[in-house]
């Protein structure tokens, strides 16, 4: 895809912007589009110096929490190759723990009540220990599981320890092997690796620069500390929005982005949650999903809007900024505003495919009026998001299933009479009629015989 010449100019425009405001000394970021890196830039030195070497899209930052994804896939991966169940308990898998009766799932989402550090001395900033050595200090829960959403760096220590375990190696090997060559991800490191960015604090009163340490975190590794670059990062957008490969099945992923912990916030409106490893968002009825990352000296954020598939990867090498997560939303935001995507043209169903005339129209839910129509592939009967409307996919020739909303995997059944014509809709026990109450289409608890009066 070729951009406008103009919209390079304003997304440097944002970028430098952020960068001289911000006071960051170096931000490299880039956009995709249909699987591909469509832009990127980066303004800055690695070493904050005016001197320094230029950043660009395949300079190494470090990702933080964003490594989590790709646990996180690890574990989903285990699933579906029958090896474990989400359901499990932890302690099933990875036994001498005190929170081995927390499910896997609930290490996922962030809702096993996991305390969120570990007991020892910052572990973003000091040598790592062994796995042994982490869960022997007491290590436990602040909540009881499933009760509400608590992020834990630890919980992501004990995933990495369970995919270890599972492979009889260490979880990094497994990462790399299994997700980051397939997907020809090769400036992804467990450690600095070729032109990387130094981590630096920028003193919050004055424009000098205090380099932050780098180190391996051991066991607490799985929690965030891979790095990368603006390249290897947007092919891990792409599959996030849906490109995959052999990786992972696309109904798995889906799986990963449904809502299973409410991040609530009091007296602020639930606009975000996690999903199985990744953070979903939901603003003003906009889908959108990723991650972000945050380790001594950098900052990381990857965010799919899941509905177009437009995707942003942004990096920074300093500890703290306020500018980066409006920086985020911008750029994705000018991709879509100046580079609007194509719409698909309308035509005609193929000649010879299921018309399934006999079943749209008006139908009645006892005296309830709602309409079905055929929209592509899809059944939709009344409107989905309001009240119970929902999609339905076919899985026969008079059957199919709920996709959306309240009617979510449950089966409605078009029930026909013996010449052929449709008597009526069972939908998960509801009967839908041409007319309400209709005493011919077989009404659980029947129809008065006075009829309407």
């Amino acid at each position: 895809m070729e951009l406008d010449p103009g919209t390079p100019r304003h997304l440097h425009h944002l970028l430098a912007t952020a960068q001289a405001r911000g006071r960051l000394p170096s931000v490299a970021a880039g956009l995709v589009r249909d699987g591909s890196l469509v832009w990127s830039d980066a303004v800055g030195t690695l070493d904050g110096r005016a001197d320094g070497r230029p950043a660009d899209a395949d300079t190494q930052y470090r990702m933080g929490s964003i490594t989590k994804t790709f646990v996180a896939v690890a574990v989903v991966r285990l699933r579906d190759a029958g090896q474990l169940d989400l359901q499990d308990r932890f302690g099933a898998h990875v036994a001498g723990t005190a929170f081995g009766e927390v499910t896997i799932a609930q290490l996922l989402s962030h809702g096993s009540g996991l305390q969120a550090e570990t007991n020892g001395p910052w572990w973003e900033r000091t040598p790592g220990v062994s796995w042994d050595t982490l869960v022997g200090s007491s290590v436990g829960q602040r909540f009881r599981a499933g009760r509400r959403f608590h992020y834990t760096n630890l919980g992501y220590a004990a995933l990495g320890e369970l995919v270890a375990r599972a492979h009889a190696t260490d979880w990094f090997s497994v990462v790399s092997r299994d997700l980051l060559a397939p997907l020809g991800m090769t400036r992804t490191t467990l450690r600095p690796a070729g032109t990387a960015a130094s981590g630096l604090a920028v003193h919050p009163f004055a424009d000098v620069l205090l380099s932050e340490p780098e180190h391996d975190a051991g066991a607490m590794a799985p929690a965030g500390q891979l790095w990368t670059t603006v390249n290897d990062l947007a092919r891990w957008a792409a599959f996030l929005a849906g490109d995959t490969g052999d990786v992972l099945s696309t109904d798995s992923l889906a799986e990963m982005l449904e809502p299973h912990t409410v991040v609530d916030v009091p007296g602020v409106a639930w606009t975000g949650a996690h999903g199985l490893g990744w953070q979903v968002w939901n603003v003003d009825g906009r889908r959108s999903a990723g991650h972000g990352g945050s380790m001594p000296g950098f900052l990381a954020g990857m965010r799919v809007d899941l509905e177009s598939g437009d995707g942003v990867v942004l990096f920074t090498n300093t500890t703290t900024s306020a500018v980066t997560a409006p920086l985020t939303t911008d750029l994705l935001a000018t991709l879509s505003e100046r580079e609007p995507k194509g719409v698909e043209p309308w035509h005609a169903a193929e000649p010879g495919s299921p018309s399934d005339l006999d079943v749209i129209g008006t139908w009645h839910w006892g005296p309830a009026v709602t309409t079905a129509r055929l929209v592509g592939d899809h059944l939709v009967l009344g409107e989905p998001g309001q009240g119970r409307g929902a999609r339905f996919g076919r899985v026969g020739r008079d059957e199919w299933v709920g996709l959306d909303h309240y009617y979510q995997g449950e089966p409605l059944q078009v029930v026909r009479r013996g010449d052929g014509t449709v008597s009526h809709l069972d939908l998960a026990s509801f009967r839908f009629t041409r007319t309400p109450y209709d005493p011919g289409a077989d009404v659980p608890g029947g129809v008065s015989e006075a009829g309407w009066a």
